[in-house]
């Protein structure tokens, strides 16, 4: 088995390698002076488009929040204006009815007073024979 052969590091010439060697560091320091700066810019572009897209969520989750709250705001105020309307509603009628009762009572106490059958019959307009029973019907 044979081993290849190398060639020894002084076989190359010294003047290429130290012309390659300074023609690279000129392209690699152009390149990368270039390049930094792109690269910079190109971070800066992300890092700008990255807080836009984080304002634009912030933007949206905000704005629906809002409608959120005008919608609670609205719902809360609507069923609030029913109760209150059937409150009223109740209120109204319950007084009317208690006018009635009250006015009832004070008939139904007129009645048996003194001289509360003579008022009853008075307010009769029909003729009822003395002997029948009476039936009011209301």
């Amino acid at each position: 088995m044979a081993l290849p052969q190398v060639k020894p590091r002084e076989s190359f010439p010294r003047r290429s390698r130290d012309a390659r060697r300074h023609s690279k560091r000129e392209l690699v320091s152009s390149s990368k002076r270039i390049d930094s700066s792109t690269l910079a810019a190109t971070f800066q572009l992300q890092e700008d488009q990255r807080e836009l897209t984080y304002s634009l969520i912030g933007l949206f989750i905000k704005t629906g929040l809002l409608v959120i709250a005008i919608a609670s705001s609205l719902k809360l105020g609507i069923a609030s204006h029913q109760r209150i309307s059937r409150n009223n509603e109740i209120s109204a009628v319950l007084r009317s009815e208690t006018q009635k009762l009250e006015r009832l009572h004070l008939r139904f106490d007129s009645l048996f007073s003194i001289g509360g059958k003579d008022t009853l019959m008075d307010e009769q307009d029909q003729w009822i024979p003395p002997k029948s029973r009476r039936i009011i019907w209301r």
